[in-house]
């Protein structure tokens, strides 16, 4: 990497030096923080010149430490930027509790001066919590949709890699700001630097908004069958409402013993303890994410009765749903 990069034909930049406001919030995740921060730099390297400058900042000042560990000396507070500025804001675990009052009352005046604000990972809540994405698409991390989708009905969630709605960026978290990074670079000096940049992060595949952030139903369960995969894709997007076994199998032209014996070979399991486990899966989620009551969580996945909820949860993880709510302190995120 100490070669003289080779040069590279630029379209003419669309203005002066771009420059990002990486906001970072507490416990933010440092994967997607140096994901977006490093093609930016390989792009100068690549260029041969400055196109792009960035400076950290953060709640009052002084330093943030991201869910690793690690400590980050920010440049600057919350305070008033260009109109010509990028804010990117980091998110990680528990968002909720570092989306403060005073990052909220800074995110809603920098967008009424018409600064373009992103949020990175789990940072689409905060934008979120702050009436910037109300009406737009936007995207978070997957294992954060349910609680989005449950607190924000006014923000289309979709579950793409990124999302660019007008001054409005959200994406998904993890090796996702690279794709974003790579849009951007690719829109302001043209896509011959920006596939300059992916080959020197050794990145062989750019995906773009029109990608989903999880693997398909076949790798993440390993198998490779399209009636089971079609039954699990619809029970996954079936789980305030549980569609039975029956029904299941009629919908994929199966018969209810054909689909146990599916799910048997395959995921040594029921199609009844499969859906269980995907409606307590995101029941744990809500509960750790949220605020919701108990009753509304359970009615959310599915569940008649509170009582049946927590005899469930407990087989299942060894504790009362009021218990885990009680352990928040492990909120979920990458």
């Amino acid at each position: 990497m100490n070669a003289q990069p080779q040069s590279i034909d630029l379209v003419p930049a669309k203005g002066k030096t771009r420059r990002f406001v990486f906001v970072l919030l507490k416990d933010f995740t440092m994967l997607s923080f140096a994901c977006a921060v490093e093609p930016l730099r390989i792009a100068n390297r690549m260029a041969g010149r400055t196109l792009y400058t960035w400076t950290l900042a953060g709640e009052g000042g002084d330093s943030i430490t991201c869910s690793n560990g690690a400590v980050f000396k920010v440049d600057m507070d919350l305070g008033e930027l260009s109109r010509d500025d990028t804010v990117l804001v980091c998110g990680g675990i528990d968002v909720q509790a570092a989306t403060t009052r005073t990052l909220l009352n800074w995110l809603r005046r920098e967008a009424r001066r018409g600064v373009v604000i992103g949020g990175l990972c789990t940072a689409a809540h905060s934008l979120a919590k702050a009436g910037l994405l109300d009406g737009r698409r936007a995207t978070i991390h997957w294992e954060n949709q349910d609680s989005f989708g449950e607190e924000f009905e006014d923000v289309t969630l979709t579950k793409s890699v990124f999302v660019i709605d007008g001054n409005r960026i959200t994406t998904a978290g993890g090796t996702a700001s690279i794709d974003l990074m790579l849009k951007l670079v690719a829109d302001d000096h043209g896509e011959e630097l920006a596939n300059a940049v992916a080959d020197q992060l050794i990145y062989s595949s750019i995906r773009t908004d029109q990608d989903t952030q999880r693997l398909s139903i076949p790798t993440r369960i390993g198998v490779r069958h399209p009636k089971l995969s079609r039954v699990i894709q619809i029970m996954e997007q079936s789980i305030e409402e549980p569609i039975s076994p029956a029904t299941l199998a009629e919908d994929v032209g199966l018969s209810t013993r054909q689909l146990e014996r599916l799910f048997r070979r395959y995921l040594d399991r029921s199609p009844k303890r499969y859906y269980m486990e995907l409606r307590l899966q995101k029941a744990r989620n809500l509960l750790m994410q949220t605020d919701m009551s108990v009753i509304n969580v359970a009615l959310a996945c599915g569940f008649a009765s509170p009582s049946h909820f927590s005899k469930c949860y407990r087989a299942h993880y060894g504790t009362t749903p009021y218990r885990e709510r009680g352990t928040q302190g492990a909120r979920l995120s990458i």
